[in-house]
């Protein structure tokens, strides 16, 4: 902790003095004089740059006149400027200067734009959707990039209606000084509507060729359509087993008789099998080991399956899991899995197998993996285990046999911009878990628990952020003796920071963790970035777990803290030490947690 703790240290100093050393003074590569707007004389000064070296003689100076001259000159068309007077000159004296005079002129004004078809026209709905697309206004100014991203515009409007080769022919721009008017004619080939057939493997690999069919967002005969073709290359880039995927439209020589066109799709898929070893430590969690053995595309249907072994002093388990992305539709995914555990907590232990199966479905803009969205999740679960515990009460030993039959509905709406490392946006997400309980007679309850968490961010590059979580949970429906110790709520540890694993909430007389039927948890961070990979972090956390069915805000334990982060590229690894604020006897002065990600 202590080197830890030094390498921060040192790495702010190391940053603080980058920015205190001196530097070159940087001044413009050549002066802008003339009488312009002061929009139009900043787009100059920028586009012309700076240098910290200094001009040596007068064939230096000429050169950066005309080169200042040259991207005045680009600054002034693209602006709409075409009755432009620039000349590059050069100061007098032992140290000449390099400066540009600019007189502007008129400011160009748009005309109307026209559209030649070259060869056979589209259709009168593709020819209407180009027009619109231009959005070229009569009198607006003469930008030459509001003319070329027309065209672009234009072209794209008419792909989207089935044809696939359309291309734009050399456009001519009528530039009339007479009227000093920007006239642009575009010339656009149109070719012939094309028609989506199949799909076309040119890889040779463990996805079978039929269930990719059934991801395709088209029919066919369908006219192509470019967001079709890009959506399927989403699709197989969301199930994460490939390294690299193309999908392309067949050129129009691969037509077929029936005048349909194939999608090319090609598949680089990533190694049958990964081993993972991990090892884990936590001052009341203790140490833990883990290995898990992934094998990718078993089915030949982009599915993965797992299989991990737990050694631990909390939770130790031999689990299968098995993913089935896009399962009956897009954006749906069946995950499955089965296992046998054992767990040791202060409050019980347990041993059990269990079976479970859920389905999420994502809505929303598609995005990478997943990892941002709106996501349903519905499931159920099967549990038979023993616990042994302690009656409440009469402290005695208590042992029993539970079969649990749960369901589950999940709802989570992901706005922020990072998995983890959220700098922005917000992420809420509301559970619900109807309960049946079997062993001593049948008791049903139902396990509520919403979250909300949200990003503020501060400064032009997002460096300071401050960051905030709220959770809330009931057992709806349930006494403390009617449900056994695993299945109430508990804090402490991760969840609340300066506290052990369930150290937060209600004890017994012999200082066992009682746990509860409601659950409250927040927390506020202040996270700050010293350089590009150090930043460090104060929080103060809060919990509290009731007797009751209703969260109890009133009895907060409250832990605070600092940590530090380092940033891997991909998320950053934190360090956090917290001490409680509200303590009781017996309890550790303070806790240490690592892991990988933000805390929340």
């Amino acid at each position: 902790m202590a080197r830890l703790v030094y390498a921060v240290v040192a790495g702010a100093a190391l940053a603080i003095q980058g920015l205190s050393a001196p530097a070159g003074a940087a001044e413009p590569k050549a002066s802008i004089e003339g009488s312009l707007d002061p929009d139009l004389r900043g787009a100059i000064a920028r586009a012309v740059g700076e240098t910290d070296r200094p001009i040596e003689n007068r064939f230096e100076a000429r050169r950066r006149a005309q080169a200042a001259a040259e991207d005045a000159i680009a600054v002034l068309r693209s602006e709409g400027y075409y009755a432009y007077d620039v000349a590059p000159d050069v100061g007098d004296g032992d140290l000449p200067r390099a400066r540009v005079r600019v007189t502007a002129g008129p400011r160009f004004k748009l005309g109307e734009p026209r559209i030649t078809w070259v060869g056979t026209p589209p259709d009168a709905a593709a020819v209407n959707a180009a027009v619109r697309a231009l959005h070229l206004t009569p009198g607006q100014p003469g930008r030459s990039a509001d003319v070329v991203s027309a065209e672009g515009r234009a072209v794209a409007a008419v792909q989207k209606r089935g044809y696939a080769d359309v291309m734009a022919e050399p456009r001519e721009v009528l530039v009339d000084h007479a009227d000093a008017s920007v006239r642009p004619f575009y010339r656009i080939s149109a070719g012939q509507i094309a028609r989506l057939g199949g799909i076309r493997m040119t890889t040779n690999g463990r996805t079978g060729s039929a269930w990719i069919q059934h991801l395709a967002p088209w029919r066919g005969g369908a006219p192509y359509n470019p967001e079709d073709v890009a959506e399927l290359e989403r699709r197989l880039l969301d199930t994460g087993v490939y390294d690299s995927v193309t999908v392309a439209l067949a050129p129009a020589a691969a037509t077929t008789p029936d005048g349909l066109r194939p999608v090319i799709v090609s598949l680089a898929e990533r190694k049958r099998r990964t081993l993972e070893l991990g090892a884990s430590y936590g001052t009341t969690e203790g140490v833990g080991l883990d290995a898990k053995l992934t094998r990718y595309n078993l089915l030949g249907r982009a599915d993965t399956a797992a299989l991990l072994a737990r050694l631990s002093t909390i939770d130790s388990r031999v689990e299968l899991n098995l993913s089935l992305p896009h399962w009956r539709a897009p954006r749906q995914t069946l995950v499955a899995r089965t296992a046998l555990y054992r767990t040791r907590t202060p409050a019980y232990d347990q041993e059990g197998v269990m079976a479970s199966a859920d389905v999420t479905r994502r809505f929303g803009p598609n995005a990478t993996f997943g990892l941002t969205g709106t996501f349903f999740t519905v499931g159920g679960s099967l549990d038979l285990s023993r616990t042994s515990g302690v009656r409440i009460g009469s402290l005695t030993p208590l042992g029993r046999d539970v079969a649990t039959l749960a369901g589950l509905a999940d709802l989570a709406l992901d706005r922020s911009d990072d998995p983890l490392n959220p700098r922005h946006g917000w992420r809420i997400s509301g559970r619900a878990e109807p309960t049946l309980l079997a062993g001593q007679g049948l008791v049903p309850y139902l396990k509520v628990q919403g979250q909300v968490a949200a990003y503020l961010p501060f400064g032009p590059q997002a460096k300071t952020v401050l960051a905030g979580r709220l959770k809330v949970g009931s057992l709806i429906n349930a006494s403390l003796a009617d449900i056994p110790a695993p299945q109430r709520f508990y804090a402490g540890g991760g969840s609340v920071r300066g506290f052990g694993y369930q150290e937060v909430g209600p004890r017994l007389a012999d200082n066992t963790p009682q746990g509860g039927l409601s659950l409250v948890e927040a927390a506020v961070e202040l996270r700050h970035d010293l350089t590009e990979r150090w930043g460090v972090v104060v929080f103060v956390d809060a919990g509290s777990v009731g007797g009751a069915q209703v969260p109890d805000f009133g009895a907060l334990s409250v832990g605070a803290g600092v940590g530090v982060r380092y940033n891997l590229g991909f998320g950053p690894i934190r360090v956090d030490v917290a001490s409680p604020v509200t303590s009781r006897r017996g309890q550790a002065p303070f806790q240490i947690y690592v892991s990988i990600g933000q805390s929340f």
